[in-house]
C-alpha cells in the first residue's frame, strides 16, 4: 500500500470527520509495509501506551522496541482501520488485522479424520503473569 500524505495541519489535530479518515488512513498505511520510524514520530515523547494485556507502557523508545518486536513476529502484516469516534482531542478507531506469525501455530492431532487435540501457541503474554513488553513479545 503506498503511504497517504497527511494534510498539513501544523500542530493541530483533526478537527473534522474528513480530516480524522484522512489521519486514521494515514496511520494504517505506516503498517504496510512497518514504517516504525515514522509511527513512532506521530506519537509524543512522553505517549502512554495501553494495548490489550500488554502492561502500560511510556516514550517513544518502548513504543519503538513495541513496534519492532511485532513487526519482526507479524509476517505479510495486512491491516484495516476504521474511524469511528471524535470528542474534543480524543478519537477512536477500530481495526481488524492479519498476519503469519513467525514463531507460533498450531499442532493438531487427528484421530479418525477429526481433530483429537488442538495446542496453539501466541505471541502474548500468560494470564497469570505480569511481564514486560520485551518478555510478552519473544
Amino acid at each position: 500500500m503506498t503511504t497517504i500524505p497527511l494534510a498539513k495541519q501544523g500542530d493541530r489535530n483533526p478537527r473534522t470527520i474528513e480530516e480524522c479518515r484522512s489521519f486514521v488512513a494515514y496511520v494504517e498505511s505506516l503498517f504496510m509495509p512497518w514504517n516504525v520510524d515514522v509511527l513512532v514520530d506521530g506519537f509524543t515523547e512522553d505517549c502512554v501506551v495501553r494495548f490489550g494485556i500488554v502492561p502500560e507502557f511510556r516514550g517513544r523508545e518502548a513504543l519503538r522496541a513495541f513496534f519492532m518486536a511485532r513487526s519482526a513476529k507479524q509476517k505479510g502484516y495486512r491491516l484495516k482501520k476504521q474511524f469511528r469516534t471524535l470528542m474534543n482531542e480524543t478519537m477512536t478507531n477500530i481495526w481488524d488485522g492479519e498476519w503469519e506469525d513467525s514463531t507460533t501455530g498450531q499442532v493438531w492431532t487427528m484421530r479418525g479424520g477429526k481433530i483429537a487435540v488442538w495446542e496453539t501457541a501466541f505471541n502474548s503474554g500468560l494470564a497469570d503473569k505480569a511481564l514486560d513488553v520485551s518478555q510478552m513479545l519473544k
